[in-house]
């Protein structure tokens, strides 16, 4: 991604929160949501994962902050949920109609950056970050399984 005007540092991250939360909403405010709703069916919370602020310049709590909607779950790591609890303050919550993502997004592509494109580099990474996790995860559990059937 090249420069983009320094009002937009920090903000393609919460734009594209916004967006994916106008359309969670939308979705869960479908008639066809409203039906399997009635028969009993819950919907899934939102998951905005791994919101830790990597901008050494911005708000350690930045997209915490700026991400709170309900129907969400956020994880974070250890530092952000520390420096949270440490100072954090909730403001307002993302708009249904996700604010002003469309303006943001909008502004982005005007400075050259192809939301798009960096929007599947980054799912991709992602994906591939969490994959790496769970097996690591999975290793983890096979090693104190095998200690444990040992010490049995």
């Amino acid at each position: 991604m090249g420069k983009v005007p320094e009002a937009l540092n920090d903000q393609l991250g919460i734009a594209i929160g916004q967006r994916t939360y106008k359309a969670y909403c939308d979705m869960i405010a479908s008639p066809r949501w409203r039906r399997v709703f009635n028969a009993g069916g819950r919907p899934q919370r939102l998951l905005f994962a791994s919101t830790g602020t990597k901008d050494p310049k911005a708000s350690d709590v930045l997209y915490i902050k700026e991400l709170v909607a309900p129907l969400t779950v956020n994880t974070m790591p250890e530092g952000t949920l520390k420096a949270f609890a440490k100072h954090g303050e909730l403001g307002a919550t993302v708009p249904a109609d996700g604010g002003n993502c469309e303006t943001v997004l909008a502004q982005f592509a005007k400075a050259g950056v192809d939301c798009d494109a960096l929007a599947t580099k980054l799912q991709d990474e992602g994906t591939t970050s969490f994959v790496k996790s769970w097996n690591e995860l999975m290793a983890v559990i096979a090693s104190k399984s095998a200690s444990l059937q040992k010490a049995a």
